[in-house]
């Protein structure tokens, strides 16, 4: 029997805040990206800021900051954003579907950290005017591209992931979604990645599957979406580590 760690998996369930050593990481796999369509600005303006205003109202209202009859508290918060979770797990069927109303990190002058999960996700990032999202992973993306359908490709680029270990380097892969588009992204389980929002409208709709872990052991009393994250860097850094060149 391997003695080696599963570095995919939880190392205690309930931490919130678990960090995996960076150095001896590696990428399950890769995630996918496919270019859905672009918009005109005032469509895509419009789309953003009333998925954004759900999950702002959702952390205005009692119903949804306060447990539900399954302990769930659908109005949480992520490292990249408020999120505010549309549907939830139930028994038979393992998997949450969330809005993030992303963090414009220009803003904030802060990056979120690279993470992985402990389960599979689907992720559609929309972005409006004067809005680009920058994901990054430690492994390259694979693009889906049908000429004639996919609507462009994507700018991409390699740097070096910031604070690493002294002595150490790692590669870190970017993509960038444009302003006033869609884009989907497959994540499969274990694989790192980084979201970080420049501009003021930027939206996920996410879904989590494989969610089990968490939904059996504690049959829903008190879920986290936060309890399926593993992350790769102890602190978040400054803005500078993630920002973007000229539109």
């Amino acid at each position: 029997m391997s003695t080696t760690p599963d570095t995919t998996m939880k190392q205690t369930p309930d931490d919130e805040n678990e960090i995996h050593d960076l150095i001896a990481f590696e990428d399950a796999g890769r995630c996918r990206v496919t270019p859905v369509l672009t918009l005109p600005w005032t469509v895509a303006q419009c789309v953003t800021d009333q998925l954004r205003r759900v999950v702002q109202t959702a952390h205005r209202t009692h119903d949804t900051t306060t447990p539900d009859e399954d302990g769930i508290v659908r109005a949480q918060t992520f490292e990249e954003g408020d999120v505010y979770m549309l549907d939830a797990p139930f028994d038979g069927y393992f998997a949450d579907r969330y809005l993030m109303d992303f963090y414009d990190v220009t803003e904030r002058d802060i990056c979120s950290r690279m993470h992985l999960h402990t389960g599979l996700r689907f992720v559609r990032m929309m972005t409006g005017p004067d809005t680009r999202i920058r994901v990054s992973s430690l492994s390259p993306f694979d693009v889906t591209f049908f000429q004639g359908i996919t609507p462009f490709y994507p700018e991409t680029f390699t740097d070096d992931l910031p604070d690493t270990p002294e002595g150490h380097r790692r590669d870190r892969h970017n993509l960038v979604v444009p302003p006033n588009s869609w884009v989907d992204m497959q994540i499969p389980r274990g694989v790192s990645h980084q979201f970080n929002a420049h501009g003021p409208h930027a939206v996920i709709d996410s879904v989590h599957p494989e969610e089990s872990i968490e939904t059996l052991r504690e049959r829903m009393r008190g879920y986290k979406m936060m309890a399926q994250t593993i992350f790769l860097a102890d602190e978040q850094p400054d803005a500078g580590s993630c920002a973007l060149g000229t539109p």
